[in-house]
């Protein structure tokens, strides 16, 4: 479904096409805990014994959708989805997800030293997942050392950066920022 983006000023507002509200947090929710239902879905997508696999889907009301296996031992590194809220689900296996429970600064800095108490920890099993709003840093792993994982993503508005962090004790530094153009 295509969303407007500007009707022209000589369309009457009558006749101008209805707008299209934005996937909600819990929509995208909504979302992924539905797509991971779907075992037949969840059993197509290829797992790799080393790597990450994943499928792009179609998310919700023009959001980002991804199903991503995950090998034993493996993550994504702490990062962030800029401007887009989210969610995701895990459908098969185990995931932990590390986050930061402090908003912090969109731009301009380099390194930031955290303070104490502001981690978190989720174990998230098969049918677990979350929603989180924007500028959400976080790292998912699959701490399992002998079974893959699959999980269900979505993104709205469709992500328009990462950004990559590297976390040493307290001190988090941004390493890269990343466009869609990196990794489709």
């Amino acid at each position: 479904m295509s969303v407007p983006t500007s009707v022209p000023a000589s369309v009457p507002a009558a006749s101008a096409a209805p707008s299209v509200a934005a996937p909600t947090q819990a929509d995208l929710f909504d979302f992924v805990r539905r797509t991971a239902a779907d075992q037949d879905l969840i059993a197509s997508l290829p797992l790799d014994p080393e790597g990450r696999t994943w499928v792009r889907l179609e998310g919700p009301g023009g959001s980002e959708a991804w199903l991503i296996g995950w090998p034993p031992g493996t993550g994504t590194g702490w990062h962030d989805h800029a401007d887009s809220v989210g969610a995701f689900l895990t459908a098969s296996g185990a995931l932990t997800e590390n986050s930061l429970a402090a908003r912090l600064p969109t731009d301009g800095w380099k390194t930031l030293e955290l303070s104490e108490g502001f981690d978190r920890e989720r174990r998230l099993a098969k049918g677990q997942g979350r929603a989180f709003g924007r500028h959400h840093v976080h790292e998912v792993l699959n701490e399992s050392t002998t079974e893959h994982a699959v999980s269900v993503h979505a993104y709205y508005p469709p992500l328009p950066r990462i950004r990559r962090y590297s976390r040493t004790g307290p001190l988090l530094r941004l390493e890269t920022v990343e466009r869609p153009e990196d990794w489709q």
